[in-house]
């Protein structure tokens, strides 16, 4: 027995002497921090909208009104008309003369109302987007359109929590009359909370009142903007200081067919001349059909690029090319039909850049904005491929450089990463000598930490790439049981090391896509998530806000045994140096469950501090997601660590993301 004894005790200090002599002789990793080996662009890392997942009308786009102008395919969708005094055609939906350029929204309702003095005699109700969040103590902003022959229906208004008790009302008395149109607001109060409340007109008189743009918009808009954007939702992009927003999609800017294509010229000007549009995530998916998703444009391309401006990010617009989505109709614009598609993305440019004294200039200094957006960059075609797509390429990039050379295009290499599409796309976009080629990969964790060198061996002169559109899927591509689950995101911050260590070749990156509401998504997984009153970051959000907080100004060398850190122990890291803030930043991941010790040595002529800061992602919970309930479960946590010399030992969490900030010397 004691020798057993012995002999355990023996095996077990040798195996700790064996783990720790490992540790010790485990290979440095060498951070050579004036080696630098290239320019990280400030677009290195920004965010890519798409009006999925209810992401724009029900989600950014503050309107909490679904329908309010009656132009959904089922005119009341939405709506819910009741009254003991409502006999047959006391409700009708009318148009006016259908002409797309001077009535682009014909429908209106027509309420013919008789005697009536309380909430059962006429009423409409609307349920808003899967409810309407409604806040205590928050001014809400009421208006409409309106035209009466003369003045004699007093409208009441309602804020209704979920079981139809009153939480919030004023009354408005339509004062105009005559054949013309006319808008009338009124603001309010709620008294009370309620996640999925809505909202209610009861009329009160006798008299024929048409409505139309029926609006309520909580008082606390982005930048209280009237009409605006929900703030807590581009709070949340902003914190993460991206260098770009890509807008408005994706699938959207194609369309199921080219009529339902995305129009930015229909999107700008007053929000009641903006025409709606079906989103094509509307049947898309079988398991999650959205018979009610439709885009009203109260966000549109002004909107974008004035967020792109309040959160300091450039605009990378997207234009249709003339091809609808090719995984849906193709339907293609033939090549000598081309024009006015050209032309959109020509009076782009102008709309964007161009003098107030220009066409389209003027229509932007009369949207408030006067000053140019200095757009910098435009990406023509999603997702696109085939010769058809070269096609018309050809014919957008000649005719844009030609009057705007100075506009960075940004070209599609297709849905997939690899492949013939990829190869062929790929091959011919860098023989044209395209300026940058955006390529997208919805793919396994695994897939994302074998593909760490995949920009290693790219031409360091040729076209530059954008990862356009990336995440880890847990489950599948466009499976409903994919999460934004820790394993996820690890992966994805390994992949990105390769991103940031290759900065020469990478301009720019995106997750995709950026917001789904929680009562009313159609793809999974996706970096933010929100319902009627909340919002929440994933891990992958995390991730990626760390990368975009610092991403620092130049690449620097770093290395073990004298090879990039890839994968060898599991182990992912780059470099950068951020000569604003005079600091080194070193980001390490370790994609595996244990845990290990590395000595991090500088070669660098400044001096060290004496401590650093190391700001860390980790769980031993690979399934770990973010909710509702628990908004932060997996996110950053800050510590001091000591250095001594120009070396640092860093103790690296099992599954872990880390970024390493050390200040330098002048």
């Amino acid at each position: 027995m004691t020798v057993t004894k012995f002999t355990y005790l023996t095996a077990a200090l040798l195996t700790a002497f064996s783990l720790n002599s490992s540790a010790q002789k485990s290979l440095p990793i060498v951070v050579n921090a004036d080696k630098v080996t290239a320019k990280v662009q400030p677009t290195m890392w920004g965010v890519f909208f798409e009006d999925i997942n209810m992401g724009a009308d029900g989600g950014i786009y503050a309107e909490l009104v679904k329908n309010r102008s009656f132009e959904f395919y089922s005119p009341l969708m939405g709506w819910s008309v009741k009254g003991k005094k409502i006999n047959e055609g006391d409700v009708l939906i009318l148009n006016r003369q259908q002409n797309p350029i001077t009535n682009p929204n014909p429908r209106f309702l027509r309420a013919n109302v008789k005697n009536a003095d309380k909430r059962e005699d006429f009423s409409l109700t609307n349920e808003g987007f899967r409810g309407m969040g409604v806040k205590k103590g928050l001014n809400y902003n009421f208006s409409f359109m309106y035209r009466q022959e003369k003045p004699g229906v007093k409208l009441h208004l309602e804020l209704q929590d979920e079981k139809g008790n009153v939480i919030g009302s004023t009354v408005l008395q339509p004062d105009q009359s005559g054949a013309e149109w006319h808008k009338q607001g009124v603001s309010f109060a709620a008294n009370a909370m309620a996640p999925k409340g809505k909202f209610a007109i009861w009329m009160e008189g006798t008299g024929v009142i048409d409505l139309d743009m029926i609006s309520l918009f909580p008082g606390d808009t982005w930048k209280q903007r009237p009409g605006g954007l929900r703030a807590d939702m581009v709070q949340l992009l902003a914190d993460m200081k991206p260098g770009f927003i890509r807008f408005p999609g994706g699938c959207i800017v194609e369309g199921r067919d080219l009529a339902t294509r995305y129009p930015w010229k229909k999107t700008i000007g007053p929000v009641e001349n903006r025409e709606l549009n079906i989103n094509r995530w509307n049947t898309e998916f079988k398991h999650r059909l959205t018979g009610d998703y439709f885009q009203t444009y109260g966000l549109g391309f002004f909107e974008y690029f004035q967020l792109a401006e309040d959160i300091g990010a450039q605009a990378l617009p997207i234009l249709n090319c003339g091809m609808a989505c090719q995984f849906n109709t193709a339907e293609l614009v033939p090549l000598d039909q081309l024009g006015p598609y050209v032309q959109d993305a020509l009076d782009l440019v102008q709309f964007a850049n161009g003098d107030v004294n220009t066409p389209w200039g003027k229509k932007r200094a009369e949207m408030g904005h006067p000053a140019p957006f200095n757009l910098k960059m435009m990406g023509v075609g999603n997702e696109n491929w085939g010769p058809q797509y070269l096609e018309r390429l050809k014919i957008f990039t000649d005719s844009l450089k030609a009057k705007y050379p100075e506009i960075k295009l940004v070209n599609s290499s297709g849905t997939d990463p690899n492949g013939a599409r990829f190869d062929f796309l790929n091959s011919n976009l860098r023989k044209n000598k395209a300026d940058i080629i955006d390529e997208h990969y919805y793919r396994s964790p695994e897939w994302f930490l074998s593909n760490a060198t995949r920009y290693d061996n790219y031409d360091r002169n040729g076209s530059k790439v954008f990862a356009g559109e990336y995440a880890a899927q847990s489950d599948g591509i466009a499976s409903a049981k994919n999460q934004n689950n820790w394993q996820c995101a690890l992966a994805e911050a390994a992949f990105m090391t390769g991103l940031e260590r290759n900065a020469q070749v990478v301009n720019m990156a995106s997750y995709a896509p950026l917001f789904a509401h929680a009562d009313a998504w159609q793809w999974t997984p996706d970096m933010i998530w929100v319902d009627n009153l909340n919002v929440y970051g994933t891990p992958n959000y995390y991730v990626q806000k760390l990368y975009s907080l610092y991403k620092g100004t130049e690449v620097v060398s770093i290395s073990t045994g004298k090879k990039v850190v890839a994968g060898q122990d599991s182990l992912y890291a780059s470099a950068v140096v951020d000569s604003k803030h005079n600091e080194l930043i070193v980001k390490i991941v370790n994609a595996s469950g244990k845990a290990q010790t590395r000595n991090i040595q500088v070669q660098s002529r400044k001096q060290m501090p004496a401590t650093a800061i190391l700001t860390s992602i980790s769980t031993p919970n690979l399934k770990a997601i973010n909710s509702f309930e628990n908004a932060v479960n997996v996110s950053p946590k800050d510590e001091r660590v000591t250095v001594k010399g120009k070396t640092l030992a860093l103790a690296v969490k099992p599954y872990s993301f880390n970024v390493l900030r050390l200040p330098l010397s002048k």
